[in-house]
């Protein structure tokens, strides 16, 4: 057991370590249930779960959330609207967000998904260069293929 001031107090019987925790008007706080014997410590128990949870807030406070966008394309996008994705994809990397570029396929257009499909996704592969880095090569889900980008750590 552990006193309200953290010396070291030693083994006690529940009773006697409860008895002393009300003496001293706090509570008695189990802080390490796996050790042999268990620890338990003598503190403020709200005052405890209250900097538990500012501690908590501060932590969720500096993570950083990483969103997943998505661009999708055609496979007969025009080189200006190519372009202006592109830079779309750029803004969004810098911002250290996954870009998921999807390229969908309608009607007979599924039969150019390998030659045509793959060349737009090279190029667009190309024009991000060093922003970004493909971390999902381009596959075929369905009617459209899907290629994953991800920030370059620089």
């Amino acid at each position: 057991m552990i006193d309200a001031d953290g010396e070291q107090v030693g083994v006690l019987d529940t009773r006697e370590a409860l008895a002393k925790a009300e003496e001293s008007g706090l509570d008695l706080v189990e802080v390490s249930a796996n050790a042999k014997p268990p620890v338990c410590r003598i503190m403020d128990y709200g005052k405890y779960r209250y900097e538990q949870s500012k501690k908590a807030a501060e932590a969720k406070k500096k993570q950083s959330v990483v969103e997943v966008k998505e661009i999708k394309l055609r496979p007969k996008t025009e080189k200006h609207d190519l372009d202006f994705k592109v830079k779309n994809i750029k803004k969004f990397l810098g911002r250290n967000n996954k870009v998921k570029v999807t390229l969908r396929f309608r009607g007979r257009e599924i039969v150019y998904a390998q030659t045509i499909g793959r060349a737009v996704l090279d190029k667009v592969v190309k024009e991000i260069g060093d922003d970004g880095v493909v971390i999902q090569p381009p596959g075929m889900e369905g009617r459209q293929m899907v290629m994953m980008v991800a920030p370059n750590k620089k």
